[in-house]
């Protein structure tokens, strides 16, 4: 008997897989709001946001983010493995360096201390690579 969360859906990607990649694009989504929008936040957090080089990494890099949550929204659509192995490694790259770079660099107002942090991003990362392995399997149960 299979449970709800690795039952295939009709793609074949497991819904534990699909529930991860909403979590983390209304996690990306957050964040362009934020980079976009709520500059308060950012200056609280020790951002410069006055300037034309300031917002330029600020609106470039919302600009990313954005461009990943298409991308992500993409493929949960369409559930094709293939298409899914690709933002996953967008992922592990991303969220592998977020585990590098918050510690070592971290905001003033940091929801946790940077051991905490470091913490958090190694359980996602595990996570992500988690989903990374089990779609590449279903992928190639696919192609054989």
């Amino acid at each position: 008997m299979t449970s709800v969360l690795t039952r295939p859906s009709k793609g074949g990607i497991p819904l534990w897989v699909n529930l991860m990649q909403g979590a983390l694009i209304l996690i990306m989504a957050a964040q362009v709001v934020e980079l976009f929008f709520d500059h308060d936040a950012l200056a609280e957090a020790g951002l410069s946001t006055e300037g034309d080089p300031s917002l330029n990494l600020l609106y470039t890099t919302g600009a990313r983010l954005t461009v990943m949550i298409i991308i992500s929204a993409f493929v949960m659509v369409t559930q094709n493995a293939t298409q899914y192995i690709v933002v996953l490694i967008m992922n592990v790259a991303r969220e592998g360096f977020e585990m590098i770079i918050d510690p070592l660099y971290p905001v003033a107002n940091a929801a946790a201390p940077p051991i905490v942090d470091f913490a958090i991003h190694v359980v996602i990362v595990s996570i992500e690579l988690a989903a990374l392995v089990t779609v590449t399997r279903i992928q190639r149960r696919e192609v054989a």
